[in-house]
């Protein structure tokens, strides 16, 4: 079936990237397949994150459905937007149904992207990954995609304003390996090698990004542990909490 959508979507988007003069730095992008089913795990810091990680994926010409909350299908603009390009609404409390309906694309050799930390991490760091993701790739019998953003929360993340101005913010990307999902794998482990898998690449994103905060009023998007202020992990977690 023909993607009306979709293609015109991107197009949209990358005049928005041209006009706010991002600089993007995109590495192993070969390893998306050109072919085939695969689950795509990233890091989550943002709003657009789903944008990026897109992205990444165009130089093997796939298009990626991802899973994203239902609430944004209800929205009077982004809805049928979401819908029209096939991403998946995801009702936490009944969960089932995306999982199948994800099962089902993967089986038909779509690209699924999923932010296994659920929420936007607000302290910058990986929080825990639920197992969805391993469970998907099992059942399916396809990879698990590793890759990591960094930068994107400098755009528009949660508990800051948006900055969508020609600030020539870099975004940067780093896509890993392929991960076989080994059924006889326990789920529970199989996920923590894959967060073992994001980890490396965000790692590797943050070391090559090519700015430093300009003073102390801009170390708010660096994690604590790399001497920025943003919320360690437990105070992260307790501003998900309130």
């Amino acid at each position: 079936m023909a993607e009306l959508v979709y293609p015109p979507v991107i197009g949209v988007a990358r005049t928005m990237f041209k006009a706010l003069d991002l600089r993007f730095d995109i590495q192993g992008a070969e390893h998306v397949p050109q072919r085939g089913g695969a689950v795509l795990v990233s890091n989550h810091i943002g709003y657009l994150d789903f944008v990026f990680c897109g992205l990444a994926a165009r130089p093997a010409k796939r298009l990626v459905r991802f899973m994203a909350k239902e609430s944004v299908f209800r929205h009077k603009v982004s809805g049928p937007l979401m819908r029209a390009m096939k991403h998946i609404p995801v009702d936490r409390a009944a969960g089932m149904e995306a999982y199948k309906h994800a099962l089902a694309a993967l089986r038909s050799g779509e690209i699924i992207g999923v932010f296994p930390e659920a929420t936007i991490s607000q302290s910058f760091t990986l929080k825990n990954f639920k197992s969805g993701a391993a469970r998907l790739a099992q059942e399916a019998g396809v990879p698990l995609l590793p890759m990591a953003l960094w930068g994107t929360q400098r755009l528009w993340t949660k508990g800051h304003k948006r900055d969508l101005g020609r600030h020539h913010i870099p975004i940067t990307m780093r896509v890993g390996e392929p991960i076989a999902a080994d059924p006889a794998e326990h789920a529970d482990t199989l996920t923590e090698r894959v967060r073992g898998r994001v980890q490396e690449c965000l790692e590797a994103a943050q070391r090559a990004y090519p700015v430093r905060p300009k003073d102390a009023a801009d170390t708010w998007w660096v994690p604590a542990h790399l001497g920025g202020t943003a919320p360690t992990p437990a105070e992260a977690t307790a501003l998900d909490r309130r």
